[in-house]
């Protein structure tokens, strides 16, 4: 096996507590500009930018007949309620990372294993949740960190040319760092949007946790490389693989 040099994590779910409130909050955003998502399909498209779920889900409910103007109208609409609904959430709600993630991150920087977040959210709600969590502290401009920065790396859908289950935010933090074989790269999510994105990135291994948005039986028809109940479990198989080796 090669050695580990990076590890991309996903936010929330992952690395930041989510009982369903991002799902909550889009089902709102639908509900009050008329488009039509049950809680099922909301589900199904988590962890994928979204306003490209918006897109998908009014193109479902208008059918092939609509005109582009018409979509992006109601798409523009549903996303900018769903954005206000979300931000207000995240600079009101408690924001907590996740079981055993803090503890994980202090074991990486040990092992000097790089950080990245990546995640379905644009820029300014990734770095209001950031800023609210105190991991903002030292990173620069472009949000890579430093020695003394808790992560190494934050990457949103809106950076790149296209989000989950596409590999480009996990290939985007690869090339950051000057890595080019992915096998020296594991990838951590909590949704199959995740876990996809990191076979088709060909990482090392992608897996997933199963105390996030997803449980076992709905992440187990997607291929992966192992599913954890948390973080703290990726913590004690990374200390077994990696210390005892």
């Amino acid at each position: 096996m090669l050695p580990l040099q990076l590890l991309v994590f996903d936010m929330a779910g992952t690395t930041v507590r989510d009982q369903h409130e991002v799902e909550a909050c889009f089902a709102q955003a639908a509900a009050a500009t008329g488009l039509q998502a049950s809680a099922a399909r909301i589900l199904a498209v988590q962890g994928q930018a979204k306003r490209f779920v918006f897109d998908l889900l009014w193109r479902e409910q208008l059918g092939p007949g609509a005109s582009e103007t018409e979509l992006t109208a109601r798409v523009d609409h549903s996303y900018q309620v769903f954005r206000n609904i979300l931000e207000n959430h995240y600079r009101t709600a408690e924001v907590l990372p996740t079981e055993g993630c803090l503890d994980l991150f202090a074991f990486l920087k040990s092992q000097g294993i790089r950080i990245a977040l990546t995640t379905g959210f644009y820029r300014e709600v990734t770095d209001l949740i950031l800023r609210r969590l105190g991991w903002h502290v030292g990173l620069d401009a472009q949000h890579r960190g430093t020695s003394q920065s808790l992560i190494d790396l934050s990457i949103a859908s809106d950076e790149v040319a296209e989000g989950r289950p596409a590999p480009l935010m996990i290939q985007r933090a690869m090339q950051t760092f000057g890595i080019t074989d992915p096998r020296q790269v594991w990838n951590v999510g909590d949704t199959p949007s995740d876990l996809v994105s990191g076979r088709r990135a060909v990482c090392a291994r992608s897996l997933g946790v199963t105390n996030g948005t997803h449980s076992v039986q709905q992440l187990a028809n997607y291929p992966n490389d192992g599913l954890l109940a948390s973080l703290t479990e990726l913590h004690q198989l990374l200390r077994a693989e990696l210390v005892t080796a």
